[in-house]
């Protein structure tokens, strides 16, 4: 009975879990600018910047650049990346709305005619996990 405050206490922290995400993006293509991650947790607001549940930037390597993302509770999320190879935080697109800066998503690729979808991207988190994403 001693322990069973201590028990509680600490039972949110366990129901919680949190999971670390390594992010592998590979297909650099130099060494310019900032490699940026957005991560969704929902489908809704898929590639909205206003809806995005976490980001990120490393400096870009040439070949592969990593990243890793801490304290992620567990869930259902979607990744998408692009290479911001003139540091200006925006990607770049052209009149019609087609990136010039080189993106990739996690699970997919980018379609003839857009983007893939939420459910297309997604992937579990339960545990500590690595994903891959080429641009």
């Amino acid at each position: 009975m001693k322990y069973l405050k201590y028990i509680l206490l600490l039972l949110p922290c366990l129901v919680m879990a949190q999971n670390e995400l390594t992010i592998e993006v590979e297909g650099v293509q130099s060494s310019k600018g900032k490699i940026n991650i957005a991560i969704y947790n929902h489908a809704e607001g898929f590639l909205k910047f206003e809806e995005v549940y976490i980001s990120d930037s490393a400096v870009a390597t040439t070949g592969q650049t990593w990243l890793k993302i801490s304290n992620l509770p567990s869930g259902e999320y979607a990744l998408a990346v692009f290479h911001d190879e003139n540091g200006n935080n925006i990607l770049d697109t052209n009149w019609l709305g087609i990136p010039k800066e080189p993106v990739g998503f996690s699970n997919s690729r980018m379609k003839t005619f857009g983007p893939p979808s939420f459910k297309e991207c997604s992937f579990n988190l339960n545990s500590d996990k690595a994903i891959k994403v080429i641009l």
